[in-house]
């Protein structure tokens, strides 16, 4: 059980409680603890934030008209935004960044990732190398810097770190922001913060971001105080909070060293990474639904699929327009991950999965229609076609029966909220 799903079921047993008293608050503290520990999150913090829970809980009464449910619901939000730590709002500035981490942390992606995320918010990014120790870093900033549409430089071969650093950024002095990779260790150690310095006094960065994997959990407090103690960090970014229980644990560990949570990675793509946004977090773990970041995903997942917001606006649903529609939903990763922006992690996971896969083999059926087809479903009456069509996209004709049906069903829909002029009233009124 991850850390969400174990706070929502604890609050929603709270909320069946008949009665609100010292035993049912004491009662749901021991869920919150089990969920926490399971997260990783550290005793002490554990204890601390339940007792806050307890005295807040039992000591001041809830406000006129508010339940003690919902009151009591709203301490535990609050007390995990502090425990998590507060919202990182980026600066779109002229900077240099230098990225640290240990092997394993996912430095090199997270490089690309951030420069990524200022080049789309219209500041002018480069990469550097100056991972001069492990093999491939070379070709694999060199590739994720083509993907992201940003400057690179490296010089291969070369051991000289601080060299790098330093033509790189002679290079790149135009450019807005400019982020310097640099090697890892499998632990540190005073030959990786020798090179770290070198390269800092030769890039001389405004920020110094250490790198930090979800799946270290609380060790993720002990990294950053060692960095800091070493180079002095400006804060932490955490990748890999998507596939990790333990994501909750190196945010708290991260923020009880006193250390600045500046962006988390949430997936694989380079578009997924965030600034840490606490009120985000914790609203996503309790289920609050997050619309504001739904629609920043729908739109980034357009532009990425090389489409027009024309595009995803039609009058009429087709499987043209249906298939211009999947493809966009292809770049918006897993249905999981929307459903929990929409207010529904807990949808299963295997009710997921089977969308993605139903929607998958949509893609392809439709791909292997004729344009005259895909424009006028009319044709597929044709027994013939349903034939052509389940052998070029490797299906079977139940699978093509199958999505016209569906198809059917959603365009009797359509038409029904296309109709309803109070549901365009409240849709404009919620974009």
């Amino acid at each position: 059980m991850d850390l969400g799903e174990g706070l929502r079921q604890a609050i929603a047993k709270l909320t069946r409680s008949a009665i609100i008293d010292a035993k049912t608050i004491k009662e749901f503290n021991k869920e919150l603890q089990k969920t926490l520990l399971g997260a990783d999150v550290e005793v002490e913090l554990v204890l601390k934030f339940t007792k806050d829970i307890e005295e807040k809980a039992l000591k001041v009464k809830p406000p006129s008209g508010v339940a003690p449910t919902d009151y009591i619901t709203n301490i535990v939000y609050d007390e995990l935004v502090s425990l998590m730590g507060p919202t990182y709002q980026p600066q779109l500035k002229k900077q240099r960044i230098l990225m640290m981490g240990l092997y394993g942390s996912g430095k090199t992606t997270s490089t690309a990732k951030l420069a990524k995320f200022y080049q789309d918010r219209g500041l002018s990014a480069a990469v550097i190398c100056c991972d001069v120790t492990r093999p491939a870093a070379y070709e694999q900033l060199e590739t994720l810097a083509k993907q992201a549409n940003v400057g690179f430089f490296g010089i291969k071969g070369e051991t000289n770190a601080a060299k790098i650093a330093k033509e790189g950024y002679a290079l790149f002095h135009d450019k807005q922001i400019i982020i310097c990779d640099t090697s890892g260790r499998n632990a540190l150690d005073e030959n990786l913060i020798g090179e770290l310095k070198r390269v800092a006094d030769a890039f001389k960065p405004d920020e110094k971001v250490l790198v930090i994997s979800a799946d270290t959990g609380q060790v993720a407090g002990k990294q950053a105080r060692e960095f800091d103690s070493a180079v002095r960090i400006s804060g932490v970014i955490v990748t890999k909070m998507d596939g990790s229980g333990k994501g909750g644990g190196a945010l708290s560990a991260a923020n009880a060293a006193n250390t600045k949570i500046m962006f988390i990675g949430v997936g694989e793509k380079l578009s997924n990474l965030q600034p840490y946004d606490a009120n985000k977090f914790i609203g996503g773990l309790l289920g609050i639904p997050d619309i504001e970041s739904l629609i920043d995903h729908v739109q980034s997942a357009v532009k990425e699929a090389g489409l027009s917001p024309e595009d995803m606006q039609t009058e009429e649903l087709n499987f043209e327009t249906f298939y211009t529609q999947l493809k966009a939903m292809n770049k918006m990763g897993p249905l999981k991950n929307l459903f929990g922006m929409m207010g529904a992690p807990d949808v299963p996971k295997e009710i997921a999965e089977k969308g993605e896969e139903k929607l998958k083999k949509y893609k392809v059926i439709i791909a292997s229609m004729t344009k005259e087809e895909r424009v006028n479903e009319k044709e597929l009456r044709d027994s013939g076609r349903i034939k052509r069509i389940a052998m070029g996209s490797g299906t079977t004709e139940k699978d093509v029966h199958e999505l016209i049906s569906d198809f059917s069903k959603m365009k009797k829909m359509f038409g029904t909220l296309k109709n309803d002029r109070n549901f365009k009233k409240r849709f404009s009124n919620m974009m």
